[in-house]
């Protein structure tokens, strides 16, 4: 996201040097004067020289940077542009093994493979022999222990292992008992089988030997060495860039400082100024450290004064390494413990503390690692969206800078003359990096300039509601999802206000929104302008607390859009497609104007066609769709439901069947005529009506009993359940086909229901267009889950049908909600479809309903006359009308109350006092 704002940051470098030796006293006097002796010389040397000395300067500089290209070239000439040639060398990452340091350039040593074979047995692996300091390969710098029990191999060890362990810059183990066993379909786990070792609780043999296998086998190998639990998370990046930052050749113990809880504290023989770090989130040492605890880990586990295996490592490691925990209450953030036990992490993400850590810990339920680490991944490509912004924005300045006599779009731009364009890549290649022109504009509210006044883009304004002249309620509840994005926006905001808190001593914390603006422009993103108060909280120096408050301008910029094609959750790339894409990567010129993939927006975007494409995919018909529809009377419209299918499905040959459930004798007889006479037109069509099954109407009845007869085995079970007053067109059914993934998804689609002809067109005789979608012919249909499109697998595996439920309603939210908590079946996939049409019928509610029922019934009649503006147009044609019955019904109130005898209060009971 592209952020400005009114507050400004300024940078503060901090330099560290390692191995540098320290300077006295007097020699930094001495060094500081010769400092000023020489800058005094330059002084009057330059004050003396003038023009003379500032043109040899000149002169100086320009034969360095003609010498510099021309070592460029040499340099690029002799290597020939491959990378592989290269060596990385190591002069100040690591030392000799008796200490010394050596001033000779060595190659750096790969990580050996010799340790994969550590899954037979319990350790004996020989050491490895290269170590890269701080400049290595990044394979040297981490090796993470993973502390486990063999019950969970199959689904804590295996989560890790599927998620973030493939990431760390180093190497990953799992350490456990001595008779564990790999799960099935875990070969590559990579597993320590510790000798002598259990897995009863607490660890505390389990952690030393594992720190003794650590450094036995993988001591000279690597810079940090982690002690971690199989219910920790770990963000590798972030985790490399702190280690990175602290000198590894000193004795280190990282982690979150503890002394214990109430309860325990005075208990665990720790001195006043001893503390441990908390085994949960993640324990680290340097090389250094963990060379002088590994002598004495016998010594140690002979000695325990706790259960607490975490509190014995960190007294063995105050006792031999002479270093205590960090002490920092920044490590309560970075190495976050969340104390809600099983439920830590289970629900919203998008919270501070969760981006600002580097290990979460508990994550109790192994499957929710795998949702943590896809969330992860998703930050990391909104950080790499971020750079592609900003390296557009760079190279859209260095262009206006190069061009600036020659204007020209950016697209066009070439190095020299006979070069290739810089952007040669157009719309449809894989290669396309995007608009330069479109992208690499600067963050601004004015980007976009509207050439008349229908153009102009409106602001919504903010507050406790949301207040929008473009909505059908003007005044509305601020949305969920909108929510979710202002909490988004203004967790960024105060990411880059506190970015250098610690250097400058302070900390602001939001409070609230009081006022703010919004707008959304198609091109360029989204804006804000936001009045917020803030808390200035100062705690170095003079300590204070001060409420503050900021105007904020804020821009989130779209990146273009992307389109991937799958099927069956397979990508598809389109032979026609990857042609065009050559073509365009093999032309340089513009005379491939008639492409198809040349069909761009004025401002470099896709367009988006209105309808399929004109040739369809072979494959997109190959599946058979079962349609399953309940009917009970309603002859009539079931005419033309049969009218429609074959006008669909009958007439172009898709592969389709169609069963029909009827309840009633009559409503059989109706429909065995009807699809008797469409079987004498289509003698190939697989048609089928069932037999009365004897039953009060009940359509999670019916629809089970058609789901049995029509679905077929495995592959040709794709179910489709529709009802009678439905409409839809051929596209339809490729989204039935495309979006319904056997294992994958299950289609509930977004309805379009009409609204009541007599309100929208004033005639009774239905709507004359019923495919004409807009906010005043009908509505989506949000909270109706009746049509729905699934593969018989999945249906069972969600739990099927609740045959239970009678009559008409419950049964398909209850089908819902049973494939959104299943962990088995397929996801719920919802998409608004404009080809499924819900024509409008007068709702008859039964006066025999359930209360629950009848109010659902009541609501849906209502939603379906009409929408707000039709019905304030309707009160003001007729507000005569609605003056008299308001005043009769005001009439008959105030006479009902004059007949009403007064009610007789106890004595003892006085009316209250008005307040005033």
């Amino acid at each position: 996201m592209a952020t400005s704002t009114d507050t400004e940051h300024r940078d503060h470098h901090h330099h560290h040097h390692y191995g540098r030796p320290a300077l006295s006293r007097p020699q930094q006097q001495q060094q500081q004067h010769y400092a000023y002796k020489i800058v005094s010389k330059k002084q009057r040397s330059s004050s003396a020289g003038g023009k003379k000395k500032s043109t040899g300067n000149r002169r100086r500089r320009l034969t360095h940077v003609l010498a510099g290209i021309v070592l460029g070239l040499f340099v690029g000439y002799t290597f020939g542009g491959s990378y592989g040639r290269f060596r990385l060398y190591a002069g100040c990452g690591g030392g000799d093994s008796d200490g010394s340091r050596s001033h000779v350039l060595r190659p750096l040593q790969q990580s050996s493979q010799a340790h994969d074979d550590d899954n037979s047995g319990g350790g004996g692996a020989r050491p490895m022999a290269g170590y890269g300091g701080a400049g290595g390969p990044p394979e040297s710098l981490l090796f993470v222990g993973v502390m486990t029990a063999n019950r969970y191999l199959a689904t804590r060890a295996a989560a890790v292992h599927g998620t973030w362990a493939r990431r760390v810059p180093g190497r990953v183990m799992f350490y456990s008992s001595e008779t564990s066993v790999l799960p099935p379909g875990a070969a590559d786990l990579p597993l320590v089988r510790l000798p002598t070792v259990d897995d009863s609780y607490p660890p505390q043999k389990k952690s030393f030997l594992m720190l003794q296998h650590m450094w036995d086998n993988y001591g000279g190998a690597y810079e940090w060495f982690m002690r971690a639990d199989d219910d920790v998370y770990v963000r590798p990046d972030r985790l490399a860039a702190l280690l990175r930052s602290v000198d590894s050749r000193k004795p280190v113990f990282i982690g979150q400082a503890g002394r214990g809880n109430q309860e325990e504290f005075g208990l665990l023989s720790l001195e006043y100024d001893e503390n441990f770090c908390m085994g949960g989130p993640g324990v680290i040492m340097s090389r250094e450290t963990l060379a002088r605890v590994v002598p004495h880990i016998k010594h140690c586990l002979k000695n325990l004064f706790t259960t607490h295996e975490d509190v014995e490592l960190g007294r063995c490691v105050q006792k031999y390494a002479g270093v205590s925990c960090t002490w920092s209450y920044e490590m309560q953030t970075i190495l976050y413990h969340n104390s809600s036990g099983r439920d830590a992490f289970t629900g919203n993400l998008k919270q501070k503390e969760v981006h600002r850590a580097i290990t979460l810990h508990p994550v109790k339920q192994h499957t929710h690692m795998y949702r943590i680490h896809n969330y992860m991944k998703g930050l990391e490509l909104q950080e790499i969206q971020q750079k592609k912004i900003l390296l557009h924005r760079d190279v859209r300045s260095m262009i206006d800078q190069l061009m600036s006599s020659h204007p020209r779009p950016s697209i066009e731009f070439r190095l020299t003359g006979d070069s290739k364009q810089l952007f040669a890549s157009r719309p449809g290649s894989p290669n396309y990096l995007g608009d330069p022109d479109l992208l690499g504009l600067p963050p601004g509210l004015n980007k976009y300039r509207p050439r008349k006044v229908a153009d102009v883009i409106k602001w919504d304004f903010i507050s406790k509601a949301w207040y929008s002249d473009t909505d059908a309620n003007p005044r509305r509840r601020i949305d969920s999802y909108t929510k979710e994005g202002l909490d988004d926006v203004v967790r960024e905001v105060m990411d880059l206000i506190n970015k250098f808190s610690k250097q400058r001593g302070r900390v602001i914390d939001f409070k609230e929104i009081f006022y703010g603006y919004q707008r959304v422009n198609p091109l360029f993103g989204v804006d804000y302008m936001l009045d917020m108060l803030l808390m200035y909280k100062k705690y170095r120096g003079k300590k204070m607390t001060v409420p503050v408050r900021r105007h904020a301008y804020l821009q989130q910029q779209f990146t273009g859009f992307e389109v991937r094609e799958v099927l069956d959750g397979s990508e598809v790339k389109l032979m026609a497609q990857q042609q065009d894409a050559e073509a365009y990567d093999n032309d340089d010129d513009d005379d491939t104007a008639g492409s198809p993939s040349r069909d761009i927006a004025d401002n470099g975007m896709v367009r988006v066609q209105d309808g399929p494409p004109a040739k369809r995919r072979p494959d997109s018909r190959t599946k058979t769709v079962h349609f399953v529809l309940p009917l009970f009377n309603r002859l009539a419209t079931f005419a033309r439901f049969v009218d429609n299918y074959e006008s669909v499905c009958l007439a172009n040959d898709e592969r389709v069947t169609l069963t029909v459930v009827p309840f009633g004798q009559t409503t059989v007889d109706g429909a065995a005529a009807a699809v008797a006479q469409l079987a004498e037109r289509y003698p190939d069509a697989r048609l089928t009506v069932l037999p009365d099954p004897g039953i009060p109407f009940a359509r999670a009845a019916a629809l089970h009993a058609g789901a049995v007869h029509a679905a077929g085995r495995p592959p040709d079970d794709l179910l489709f359940f529709v009802d009678v007053d439905m409409l839809w067109t051929a596209a339809t059914l490729d989204r039935v086909r495309l979006n319904t993934v056997r294992g994958h998804t299950a289609y509930f689609p977004i309805v379009y229901s009409e609204y009541d002809p007599v309100v929208v067109y004033a005639r009774a005789e239905g709507s004359p267009n019923h495919f004409l979608v807009n906010q005043d012919t009908g509505y989506w249909r949000q909270y109706g889950f009746g049509i729905v499109s699934a593969y018989a697998t999945d249906l069972a595996a969600a739990g099927g049908l609740n045959t239970s439920i009678r009559g008409w309603g419950n049964e398909d939210v209850d089908l819902y909600e049973k494939f959104v908590r299943s962990r088995t079946a397929a996801s719920v996939f919802r998409a608004a479809d404009p080809d499924l049409v819900h024509v409008y019928h007068p709702v008859e509610c039964d006066a025999g309903l359930p209360e629950p029922k009848a109010q659902m019934c009541a609501n849906t009649r209502f939603e379906t006359y009409g929408n707000v503006d039709q019905f304030a147009n309707i009160i003001y044609r007729n507000r005569d009308a609605v003056y008299d019955f308001a005043a009769g019904r005001l009439r008959n109130v105030s006479t009902a109350a004059a007949a009403r005898p007064p009610q007789m209060q106890p004595a003892s009971v006085s009316a209250p006092r008005p307040r005033v």
